[in-house]
């Protein structure tokens, strides 16, 4: 198989939007589908930059599990390495803009989700080790024997490559925070770039100081840590280095999916080998050109659709 640029690997499920601002579960409401799970949405984001990207997940043998599969094949995502578990059922996600820009998300997942199975034998070992960003997600890390592969795949690949951890943290996935921040701990060793809202690092490193957290990830051997601070903007700190980008002035729509526009916008800066200021600069664009929309795998921008955002914003 052809060099990948990105590997992503973990969560799908199919997403149902509330279209009313501020409408909770139990008022009237109608709903947009989409596709969604953290990865799922960073695989897509850098696809739609350009970039030859592929997803490691499973979907159920269901409709819905087409729908996901034909989807990504639309948004030029490979998916062989997505694969059918036979009678499993494709995970269903929620979501109320209450408020919009951080909504109330239920999920269906049953109690053995496909994408928690994922093995070793379910992608080559050349294809993990030889992928010029492989994308983690701490929610892949959650369950099943899914958590076990990641960190195997985690560890088997080169320093020199990326290896990225998205402190991605949903509580409905995890027993208590301290097994979360146990995983983190482990995940965070084999990683070299580690993303992460401030309250994700809390979890993680238990801190939610930015420059604390920043420091704490670097101090566990990680080259780059990158902190969102959500209307403050975003720092990004190497052991040499340190910059804020503040946030951009936007009336947001739906939040949930900025931070996988940021990370799909973060790999391709570091795809494209820009420097700190740029990279933040644009995947905080990203970020905020989804959030002016209501779902997310559908509002992951093109490059001529990002720099127009850029140039509006500048």
């Amino acid at each position: 198989m052809e060099r990948l640029d990105v590997l992503s690997v973990g969560r799908v499920s199919v997403d149902l939007y509330v279209v009313e601002p501020n409408a909770g579960f139990d008022d009237e409401q109608s709903f947009r589908k989409s596709v969604g799970g953290s990865p799922t949405n960073v695989a897509v984001a850098a696809a739609q930059l350009g970039h030859r990207v592929a997803l490691a997940t499973k979907v159920g043998d269901d409709a819905f599990g087409e729908y996901v599969r034909e989807r990504l094949e639309g948004w030029g995502v490979l998916t062989e390495f997505v694969s059918t578990q036979p009678a499993g059922q494709t995970p269903l996600a929620l979501a109320a803009l209450t408020p919009p820009e951080s909504p109330t998300v239920i999920f269906y997942r049953g109690s053995a989700a496909p994408d928690t199975t994922l093995t070793q034998a379910d992608v080559p070992a050349d294809v993990v080790r030889d992928a010029r960003v492989l994308w983690i997600s701490q929610g892949s890390l959650a369950q099943g024997s899914t958590a076990q592969t990641c960190l195997e795949w985690m560890g088997m690949r080169s320093r020199e490559h990326h290896t990225i951890l998205d402190l991605d943290y949903r509580p409905s996935l995890w027993p208590n925070e301290d097994t979360a921040r146990a995983m983190a701990e482990t995940a965070i060793a084999r990683a070299t770039i580690v993303v992460g809202n401030r309250e994700e690092c809390g979890i993680a490193v238990g801190t939610d100081d930015p420059d604390a957290a920043a420091d704490r990830l670097l101090d566990a051997g990680v080259r780059l840590a990158i902190v969102k601070l959500g209307a403050d903007g975003v720092l990004l700190a190497t052991a040499s280095e340190r910059v804020r980008i503040p946030a951009l002035p936007i009336t947001v729509v739906c939040g949930l999916g900025a931070g996988d526009a940021f990370g799909g916008a973060l790999c391709h800066g570091l795809l494209n080998g820009w420097d700190l200021d740029r990279i933040g600069t644009t995947a905080n664009a990203a970020g905020a050109l989804v959030s002016t929309q209501l779902t997310c795998a559908d509002a992951m921008p093109t490059v001529a659709e990002l720099n127009e955002m850029m140039e509006r914003v500048a």
